[in-house]
């Protein structure tokens, strides 16, 4: 039931009572300080994600890590799920992540994972309250956006998305520029941020390692074996998942890991990925 009412009654026996007394469809007016509306339930926390998204999946593991209660509404990128008429009245950017959380809607994954840490009062490693352990943080977020996205990206479609996927050839010399584009960003990430570090930013886990972490598996997807040669990097990835948990990251990558395994596109599928699939060539 919503509350109790008078005389131990709850809300709706009550009203009924009160409809049925006064001869009325609803109770007189005079008796709303006895009888006060009830509440509307209040709306859950929604997140609209495809995990076949790096972006997505951090946020995913976030919110399942923390245990943050939600409802998962899949937004399936490759069929054009972002553009239906829908899912623009949550994020008229037409991009995932989305969050819906009652009235209120957030686009853009940062900003997701900064509030989701803040509302429900993440432990404080995620996001540090210390000034220059924050900084740390924000400074890994602001440069993965054009540096490591672009090349962990880039490097997933043309290895595998495009060719495989699509049937769309891919010139050797632009993958080549691409795979060493992705190994200057790799020793970026250890000479620059890892360091000699546990994590990114210090010695515990952040959000920073999981938007990493979650970008790094895009290249691994399409057989790239990046850890091989950089033990350093591998020596992180192993304590990024264990911090998670083994099953929650193998979850959270299962769509991705089985990319490999999609049947070829459609013509129409194709027709509508072209402007995409211009991009990463």
């Amino acid at each position: 039931m919503g509350g109790e009412g008078v005389a131990g009654l709850g809300y709706q026996e009550l009203r009924t009572s009160l409809c049925w007394v006064t001869g009325g469809t609803r109770p007189l007016p005079f008796l709303s300080w006895v009888l006060p509306a009830v509440p509307a339930p209040a709306m859950g926390l929604e997140l609209y994600l495809d995990l076949l998204s790096q972006p997505c999946r951090a946020v995913y593991i976030f919110a399942k890590k923390n245990s943050i209660p939600f409802e998962l509404r899949t937004v399936d990128l490759l069929k054009g799920q972002n553009h239906s008429d829908d899912f623009v009245q949550v994020n008229p950017l037409r991009k995932v992540p989305a969050l819906k959380d009652g009235d209120f809607t957030l686009a853009e994954s940062v900003a997701i994972l900064l509030y989701l840490a803040r509302k429900y009062e993440a432990p404080d490693h995620w996001y540090p309250q210390d000034l220059q352990a924050r900084a740390r943080v924000d400074e890994y977020l602001s440069w993965q956006h054009t540096a490591l996205r672009t090349s962990c990206t880039r490097t997933m479609w043309q290895k595998m998305m495009l060719p495989i996927f699509l049937g769309q050839r891919v010139p050797p010399e632009t993958l080549a520029n691409t795979l060493a584009e992705l190994d200057r960003c790799l020793q970026l990430l250890e000479d620059k941020f890892l360091k000699d570090q546990d994590f990114l930013a210090g010695p515990h886990i952040s959000v920073a390692d999981l938007v990493a972490i979650t970008e790094l598996m895009h290249p691994v997807s399409a057989g790239c074996d990046i850890f091989k040669s950089r033990p350093k990097l591998a020596a992180w990835r192993q304590r990024v998942e264990a911090a998670v948990g083994e099953d929650l990251f193998r979850e959270a990558h299962a769509v991705l890991m089985k990319a490999k395994d999609l049947p070829p596109a459609d013509t129409a599928m194709k027709e509508r990925l072209k402007p995409l699939a211009q991009l990463f060539l």
